[in-house]
């Protein structure tokens, strides 16, 4: 059974936090470490110190660790173009040397899409994709 770490920094966590919890997941002998694909809080927390990108943060943590996997649960194909997020994750899984698992979904939080301009389009169009 592989045992994995899953994060929701949208709640509010800096890098740096993420780096900690990243680091002591391979440390203490976990397969993977996984973070949410968002940009907007949900409920009442702060969400602070404001949004971060998953792709860009799990390409630093491919450079600060060397063996868990590491990807997203799950990451919205409506927040970038579909040949954008190919080259992102393709180079993060090269940085990290192949430990990328990537995965995709729909898209779903209205509030998220509104704030930043995102397309929301109806569920079929979404599955589509």
């Amino acid at each position: 059974m592989d045992l994995r770490i899953f994060t929701e920094p949208q709640q509010g966590a800096s890098y740096e936090d993420l780096l900690r919890v990243a680091k002591a997941t391979e440390d203490a002998g976990y397969d993977a470490f996984f973070r949410s694909d968002h940009y907007l809080k949900m409920g009442s927390a702060t969400g602070l110190p404001g949004p971060t990108d998953a792709w860009i943060t799990l390409a630093g943590l491919a450079r600060e660790t060397s063996r868990v996997r590491l990807g997203t649960l799950v990451t919205a194909a409506t927040f970038r173009h579909p040949s954008v997020l190919a080259i992102s994750v393709a180079q993060v899984d090269q940085m990290s040397g192949g430990r990328v698992e990537l995965g995709l979904g729909s898209g779903w939080y209205d509030d998220e899409h509104t704030a930043y301009g995102l397309d929301l389009p109806p569920l079929k169009e979404r599955f589509d994709r």
